[in-house]
């Protein structure tokens, strides 16, 4: 099986199939041998067709699900979350089962508006609890290629989140989203953080600077990547500025989880 774990994510090989397809029939090292093979013998053009045939058909059935009862999915390990990430087909940035399990739970308690630095695969399962809530969902995002994809998937499922794509503004200490404060409603009860890339001059920390009077009094923030030096920097920085308090969630891919005030 090398071939197959030299060309795929862990996530990818576990997703290749639907479920219970091939175990029922064919016992575990017949599987083995015929997934080798097929890896072998089909040209890789026609294996990423047919393996973006398959993403697309196990998202589909995902959200499908999760528009019928997204407060059942919201845990770590919940299929439907895994199934979500593999279908999106963006492994590499996507948000992982824990921070999106935590993104849902915060956004069925909240009472108001929410704000999402960044977007992409969140950026529908919020705006999906949004609407059922008849809560706004504002999204900064700074690639314009990657809003219209984004915004494709919104149409489709008939959201009303409204995705703000502007290029990164220098703030001078760092770089951050231009935001249309004259646009956005003054009181966010939630917060998630995923955006600008570590990268940019300053990371994610200007959203504490620039967003803090737009930021109710107990408002939830969710910041990813609880693993990477920067992040509890800037943890650490906003905890002072804000103030606010913050407590490390998840384990395997952690993430923080903070309140204002």
């Amino acid at each position: 099986m090398e071939t197959l774990y030299n060309d795929y994510s862990f996530l990818e090989i576990r997703m290749l199939q639907p479920r219970n397809a091939l175990k029922p029939v064919f016992p575990y090292k017949m599987r083995g041998f015929l997934m080798e093979a097929y890896y072998k013998s089909v040209p890789s053009q026609i294996r990423s067709l047919l393996r973006g045939k398959r993403r697309d058909f196990v998202f589909q059935q995902a959200m499908d699900q999760f528009l019928s009862d997204p407060a059942a999915c919201a845990y770590p390990g919940n299929p439907v979350l895994i199934d979500l990430i593999y279908g999106w087909g963006n492994e590499a940035w996507s948000a992982r089962d824990e921070y999106l399990a935590g993104c849902i739970s915060h956004s069925l308690s909240s009472s108001g508006p929410i704000l999402e630095c960044g977007s992409g695969l969140t950026t529908l399962l919020l705006g999906i609890v949004a609407k059922s809530r008849g809560n706004s969902h504002w999204v900064l995002e700074h690639k314009p290629q990657w809003a219209k994809k984004v915004q494709k998937y919104l149409d489709r499922y008939e959201l009303d989140t409204e995705i703000c794509t502007m290029p990164l503004k220098d703030y001078g200490e760092f770089y951050w989203y231009d935001v249309p404060f004259h646009r956005m409603p003054g009181n966010f009860f939630l917060v998630v953080c995923d955006g600008p890339p570590s990268r940019t001059k300053g990371g994610r920390y200007g959203l504490a600077p620039i967003m803090r009077e737009k930021l109710k009094m107990g408002c939830a923030i969710l910041l990813d990547d609880a693993d990477r030096h920067g992040e509890l920097e800037i943890a650490k920085r906003w905890e002072s500025e804000l103030p606010a308090r913050y407590h490390i969630q998840g384990t395997f891919k952690p993430y923080i989880e903070m309140v204002v005030g």
